[in-house]
């Protein structure tokens, strides 16, 4: 599920980690806001630059999977081990990305990459540049980017959102696959998207 937020989303690693399902997830989860990061193995309540304070707007068929993800949870990390404390971003990298690489038989690649193939993504698709920037959190570039109201008209971001898609597919039925906490009893679960 991280790895295809990751790709689906844009986001840093550490702003992926640093979500919280009470916080940052919309009631139809289809809108994660970015409020904070963890780096370093710590969470902090400040991002990169002003401009990573921003909502991302996911499709249906991400938002779905990560609604099945979720599941019964209502608080807490997205991400969290068994102590329900966020993951780290090494045991992402080497237990999820590279040997999901590896199984492709692509080559081995960082976190970023996802990024950066979100948006590639983005540009490919026409998405209005100011939105783009938004959505990645990068500051605006011309005054234009100051003065338009994309980023404020939620309909045309999802929109948006759902046209361009993911760029990838998401198989028609994976497992997902969570951390139980000692008190929960483990559901077996599929998403079907």
């Amino acid at each position: 599920m991280y790895l295809a937020l990751e790709g689906g989303g844009g986001f840093r690693a550490g702003e992926a980690i640093g979500i919280e399902i009470d916080k940052h997830i919309s009631a139809d989860f289809r809108t994660i806001k970015i409020r904070q990061k963890v780096r370093r193995g710590k969470l902090e309540h400040f991002l990169k630059t002003d401009a990573g304070r921003r909502d991302v707007d996911l499709c249906s068929a991400l938002a779905e999977m990560l609604k099945a993800y979720v599941g019964g949870r209502t608080s807490g990390f997205l991400f969290q081990n068994k102590n329900g404390n966020f993951l780290s971003q090494t045991n992402l990298l080497r237990r999820g990305l590279h040997p999901a690489l590896k199984k492709l038989g692509q080559p081995k690649a960082g976190l970023h990459s996802l990024r950066r193939f979100r948006l590639t993504w983005l540009r490919k698709n026409r998405i209005p540049a100011d939105l783009e920037r938004f959505w990645m959190g990068h500051e605006n570039e011309t005054v234009g980017d100051d003065y338009s109201k994309l980023k404020d008209d939620v309909t045309f971001r999802l929109e948006q959102a759902e046209k361009v898609g993911l760029g990838f597919e998401i198989p028609k039925t994976t497992d997902v696959v969570r951390t139980v906490r000692k008190n929960e009893v483990a559901v077996e679960t599929e998403n079907a998207a």
